[in-house]
């Protein structure tokens, strides 16, 4: 019977490190070994004596270390070595201990003299022994040191999977997070996403209680893809998704699957999922799954051997690998679906996809009341307000305005964070940086107030047209004059609503051409705008009177190989009614201006003298609007129940 003491017997284990002390070991014994010549040290005396006989061919002399290095001639060997010449080497030396090189000097001039010697005889300085088998044994430690350095990047270090496995370039780099894990990041960290949370908290609730779902012949899907714009919280609701549940976690990127060498990605997915399955139930995490996911074949460069294709087939085989009920499930992010593998997306490998839309207004109010509880903000400050101003806006836009706010706040010697300098924020960042250093002529500054005149006279007079919020001709990043408008959120837009967007685009140009008699460049994004959302009408949403109900658009991919699905008459007509769409729009817009020419000429005035106006003064010009828009009136109703 084994005593407690007795220490179990280790299994073997091969280690790397034996393959570079073998190496080292036989570097070293070709270094030491390489050179079997003789090398015979003798007296003085000795020396005199074969010196005078001729017997050296060269002689080295060490003046430092008083030491003699003597080359013997090739007929003289067995005399110096006095042994059988076969085993003196290539190169044989004699070393000799010399008194001096001044006694050195006078017996040699002597024997030459005397002997009739040839010996040629050279003089060095002579350094350290010691010092030149450093020098020596220097290039052959830092190769060792080389080879060690490369071995141990390729094993992925000490964390990278163990140093003594060189083969650990194919190991998984996805980050393990666990119920230990001190930082977390909750559902209640994730302001809005309604649908979005009550999808992934359904996955959460499964792997916590899996029974539930089973007991009836439930199967929860294998898989859930993200999808939606950049910024609007997908790998935050990941991060959620890690803390709520209290199941390991999973987390990589899609590049992460991508490398050089041949066969990685797919030894990486390989052992994901071999983790994946060891530590179940948990969750597997890819984010941007697009950098390994994309669709085989409509690639040039993506062929049958192509290392991420390679990738994409292991995954594939991977998820469609393991039971509905093994506890693993996979989620991945994208903004770029439309470029996934169908093969990715079908029943069975990612079951559903979850939109996360950008926030409404009721979610951006919710996203500010997160991002502002580090922030110290004043009474002045209103999250309502605030939401009603970001229109458009993605969670990380959001987070960016608070952050902004509180370094201008900061900037400019506050204690606390106020409205002004969120609104400052929110035209730093639609905007640019503001440029009142920018030089600009008298002439410029009145071309630039009637042309953003312009646009505020339309917008506040057209029916369906955004509604204004604040006009500035102060140069923003590259534009000279800048407008903010609150547009209406809605799902579906009409027509008429297209109509009056572009009639109001067009207000400055018609602003120009009326008012002063000439056009400048300053409608040049105006136009882009307007030509670019006329071809929308016309190809898209089938809204022309010569080309009704006809969209040429392929929302599917599949494109058949055709380059265009229309003729070239189709395509002089598609063009013809852009070309009338625009036009009757401006002639609109000039109608318009022309019948508010005194409110048009005041609203410029105006900007000219105080360089910034806001609704307030347009509606002291042009008097309370007759229509409201959804925003408007969501506005009205709010302050209503704050008000009663």
């Amino acid at each position: 019977m084994s005593s407690p003491n007795d220490k179990p017997n280790k299994p073997f284990r091969f280690s790397i490190y034996w393959i570079y002390g073998a190496i080292l070991i036989m570097l070293a014994a070709l270094y030491f070994t390489g050179n079997n010549s003789i090398t015979k040290e003798i007296g003085w005396t000795e020396f005199q004596t074969l010196a005078q006989e001729n017997t050296f061919e060269k002689l080295l002399v060490f003046n430092k270390r008083n030491t003699v290095e003597a080359t013997v001639r090739p007929g003289m060997l067995g005399r110096a070595f006095k042994t059988d010449t076969t085993q003196v080497g290539k190169d044989p030396k004699v070393i000799v201990k010399i008194p001096s090189a001044d006694k050195f000097s006078d017996f040699y001039d002597r024997i030459v003299s005397e002997n009739q010697v040839t010996t040629q005889v050279s003089y060095e300085e002579g350094e350290d022994t010691m010092w030149n088998f450093f020098l020596s044994i220097v290039p052959f430690l830092l190769f060792i040191l080389i080879i060690f350095f490369i071995m141990r990047r390729m094993s992925g270090g000490v964390g990278g999977g163990g140093a003594g496995n060189v083969f650990s370039v194919g190991k998984s780099k996805a980050q393990l997070f666990d119920k230990n894990n001190d930082k977390k990041v909750t559902f209640k960290d994730v302001a809005g996403l309604a649908e979005a949370k009550q999808e992934v908290e359904e996955i959460v609730s499964f792997l916590k209680d899996p029974a539930k779902y089973t007991e009836l012949g439930g199967k929860i899907p294998k898989g859930a893809l993200l999808v939606g714009p950049p910024g609007t919280g997908k790998t935050l609701l990941a991060k959620a998704v890690a803390g709520e549940a209290d199941v390991p976690f999973f987390s990589l990127s899609g590049s992460d699957f991508v490398e050089m060498f041949v066969g990685v990605g797919a030894s990486r997915v390989r052992d994901l999922f071999r983790q994946a399955k060891e530590k179940a139930p948990c969750i597997v995490f890819i984010d941007e799954i697009d950098a390994v996911g994309r669709a085989r074949g409509k690639n040039v460069n993506m062929n049958g051997n192509d290392e991420r294709e390679n990738t994409l087939n292991q995954l594939l085989t991977e998820m469609d690998g393991f039971g509905s009920n093994s506890g693993v499930i996979i989620l991945a992010a994208t903004n770029r679906a439309d470029v996934l593998d169908k093969a990715l997306l079908r029943a069975g490998r990612f079951d559903r996809q979850i939109h996360v839309e950008l926030p409404d207004l009721n979610e951006r109010r919710e996203i500010f009341g997160v991002h502002l509880r580090p922030i110290k903000i004043d009474e002045s400050v209103d999250t309502e307000f605030l939401a009603r101003q970001t229109p458009g806006f993605s969670g990380a836009d959001i987070a960016n305005v608070c952050n902004e706010a509180a370094l201008i706040a900061a900037r400019n010697g506050k204690k606390f964070v106020q409205k002004d300098d969120f609104m400052s924020a929110v035209d730093r960042i639609v905007g640019g940086l503001e440029k009142r250093t920018k030089i600009t002529t008298a002439s410029e500054r009145n071309s630039i107030a009637n042309h953003e005149a312009g646009h505020a006279t339309l917008s506040w007079l057209l029916e369906y047209a955004n509604p204004l919020v604040k006009v500035t001709i102060v140069p923003r990043g590259k534009a000279l004059g800048a407008a903010w408008y609150l547009p209406e959120e809605r799902q579906i837009t009409t027509r008429e609503q297209l109509l009056d967007e572009m009639c109001a685009t067009l207000g400055g140009r018609a602003a120009e051409e009326l008012f002063l008699g000439k056009i400048s460049t300053g409608a040049s994004n105006d136009l882009e705008r307007v030509t670019k959302q006329a071809y929308a009408m016309v190809v898209y949403f089938g809204m022309s009177e010569k080309l009704p109900n006809l969209n040429y658009y392929d929302s599917t991919g599949q494109d058949w190989g055709f380059t265009k699905p229309y003729s070239e008459e189709t395509a002089t007509l598609i063009d013809s009614e852009v070309q009338r769409i625009i036009n009757t729009q401006y002639e609109r817009a000039k109608h318009i201006l022309s019948e508010n020419a005194e409110g048009h000429n005041s609203l410029a005035k105006v900007l000219l003298e105080r360089e910034v106006i806001y609704t307030e003064d347009v509606e002291r010009i042009f008097g309370k609007r007759t229509w409201l828009s959804r925003s408007e009136e969501i506005m009205e109703q709010q302050t209503k129940q704050t008000n009663p």
